[in-house]
């Protein structure tokens, strides 16, 4: 049973997202918090494997309260799914950056918001090959940010580098394999030291390092 935190500052809003969570054989929702701190103060009582994170909340942004949860190490298992109202929200960027495995438009499909939870409980990030470019170009234009995400590209081999780079321009495992002739275990296996080397908490935030560390430009 995939465990589910409902952050949304609107009540009737939030009450929507529960009985969906709850009308699925595969889920349920543990705790409610109508404003950033609760998210982050259940989170830690909780433990959820998922919190379904609006971003504009009274008290702390969403954005803020996805950092706070991510930079737990007591919270490592925990990953941040966030919702928004429109696709180009100025907000996504920074959420990404903060440690959100992805995100889901709130008038999504009821299928759809359902298969995304599975798909970030299972430790996937939720960030197809389209949404990934509409993001770079829409988000990537502003200055480089005084704080990158920790991790250093030094023990990131040259094959590493290039995967990295196509994860970075918004391909998917299969195009990757395709592109540098490689079976598809064998990406896999490259991402997963790509991870394990930067550190990042998955391939959401591979696509922020791969700009931010000058592997991929605005214009690649």
């Amino acid at each position: 049973m995939i465990r589910v935190l409902i952050v949304e500052d609107v009540a009737l809003v939030r009450d929507s997202f529960k009985l969906l969570v709850d009308s699925s054989a595969e889920c349920t929702a543990v705790g409610e918090a109508g404003t950033g701190i609760e998210a982050v103060r259940l989170a830690g009582e909780l433990r959820p494997d998922v919190v379904l994170m609006d971003v504009r909340m009274p008290e702390l942004d969403g954005i803020e309260a996805t950092r706070l949860i991510c930079r737990n190490p007591e919270l490592a298992d925990v990953r941040v799914l966030i919702l928004t109202t429109f696709d180009h929200d100025e907000y996504v960027y920074g959420a990404l950056r903060a440690g959100a495995s992805g995100f889901l438009l709130k008038d999504s499909p009821a299928a759809e918001l359902l298969n995304a939870i599975r798909v970030v409980a299972a430790g996937d990030s939720l960030l197809s090959p389209k949404v990934t470019r509409k993001l770079v170009s829409e988000f990537t234009r502003q200055p480089k940010p005084q704080n990158p995400i920790p991790g250093s590209l030094d023990s990131v081999t040259e094959r590493e580098r290039e995967v990295l780079r196509l994860v970075g321009l918004g391909m998917s495992n299969i195009e990757i394999a395709d592109h540098l002739a490689l079976s598809l275990a064998t990406v896999k296996t490259h991402i997963g030291r790509i991870l394990a080397k930067l550190p990042a908490r998955d391939r959401a935030q591979l696509v922020i390092v791969a700009y931010e560390t000058g592997l991929v430009s605005v214009n690649s």
